[in-house]
């Protein structure tokens, strides 16, 4: 039997002094690789924690999926003792990572230049609503602030200039700025691994989800010498949702020409095969609505799954539209364990989503540690600084 090996970020010590999600979940990610994370709190706690629903004061269920695999701490940073104990922690740290801003952080003494002079080798990164060189650097964020001014929630208009700009129904800028965070410290601690050098890593809400849909949306506004047009057309055609089959809904899509000719041959409709549509995709792209809109008439002839064995049989893409509530049914999320239940110390059974990512030879893992109650590790984690 061989023996286990060293988690990914064994021995890397992180101080968590964010909130809500954007933070958490970046320092969930890493705990998952094996991180050593400190979750400061002040004594009124994480205000996720309260975010319903919970079965107990504290432990809302938002609060237990971006919490994991973590040690919780309760300091006062208003009196001098909380502060004197965590600039201790932050001596031997790797990463200090927070979502407090800039101004408040210097006012606590904790501006990144300050806590380098006592260790040079300490990641600092600010986990922020706006960028520090603009006019909106002070200003309070969060996640539907951010889906507003991003353009992100005009997206609707843009597609149907008749309906009112609308949020996407998850928390998107939060949890893309997590990722983001997340990879981020990855990229600091390998330069750090590199060099001995610490560094000072700002992540923004704004510009992080700004970029993130201008991948695709800044389209022609890309060349200069065009007309600024934003706006990936494809993904703003009204027709572009799934289609209605006889029994629910579902996905079809052909992307190459050589899909959408074996789609209308599928279908028995020879007779688009030589059509501008099919054969040449500048014309499909500049007519995309129009394509779209043909393969909704089609859709309800079929059941869902006729369609679905039909593309499959002409290896064209194909997905049935779950609801939420069927995801712990699908069958390949099944085979694959996606869902975990754990036992936790507090809460009893609660049921997780293992890490996405797999590593041949130093997993991720889901159950390191439950998330913790308020200050539960507090003791613990002070009994060492205090001494000192």
């Amino acid at each position: 039997m061989s023996e286990a090996r060293p988690a990914l970020l064994s021995g890397v010590r992180i101080i968590d002094m964010t909130s809500v999600v954007f933070g958490p979940l970046a320092t969930q990610m890493l705990g998952d690789l094996g991180a050593d994370v400190i979750k400061v709190e002040s004594p009124e706690g994480d205000m996720l924690r309260q975010v319903q629903p919970a079965q107990s004061t504290g432990m809302g269920a938002a609060f237990l999926g971006v919490n994991r695999n973590k040690r919780s701490v309760v300091l006062d940073l208003k009196t001098d003792d909380g502060r004197r104990s965590l600039r201790r922690l932050l001596r031997d740290a790797d990463v200090f990572i927070s979502s407090i801003r800039p101004a408040a952080l210097a006012r606590l003494s904790l501006a990144p230049d300050a806590l380098r002079r006592e260790n040079p080798r300490l990641v600092t990164v600010a986990a922020v609503g706006f960028g520090s060189d603009g006019p909106y650097s002070d200003k309070p964020a969060y996640d539907d602030s951010i889906q507003a001014v991003s353009g992100m929630a005009g997206l609707a208009t843009m597609r149907d200039p008749g309906a009112p700009p609308s949020y996407a129904p998850t928390i998107l800028a939060d949890k893309l700025g997590g990722v983001t965070a997340a990879w981020a410290v990855m990229a600091a601690l390998y330069h750090r691994e590199r060099t001995g050098e610490g560094q000072h890593v700002e992540v923004p809400m704004f510009e992080t989800l700004a970029s993130f849909l201008l991948v695709e949306h800044m389209a022609a506004a890309t060349f200069e010498n065009l007309p600024q047009s934003f706006g990936y057309s494809r993904m703003l055609v009204p027709h572009r949702r799934p289609v209605q089959t006889k029994d629910g809904y579902i996905t079809i899509l052909p992307y190459s020409n050589a899909q959408w000719a074996r789609f209308f041959r599928a279908i028995g409709r020879e007779d688009m095969l030589c059509h501008p549509w099919v054969t040449n995709m500048d014309e499909r792209s500049r007519n995309i609505g129009a394509v779209y809109d043909m393969v909704g008439q089609f859709a309800p002839s079929r059941t869902t799954q006729e369609w679905i064995d039909l593309m499959e049989e002409a290896d064209i893409p194909v997905m049935p539209v779950r609801m939420l509530p069927d995801l712990p049914q699908d069958p390949h999320i099944e085979a694959t364990g996606f869902f975990q239940r754990v036992a936790h110390p507090t809460e009893g059974a609660i049921w997780t989503t293992k890490p996405p990512v797999k590593f041949s030879a130093t997993p991720a893992r889901h159950d390191l540690r439950p998330a913790p109650r308020l200050g539960e590790h507090s003791e613990e984690i002070l009994s060492g600084v205090l001494d000192d």
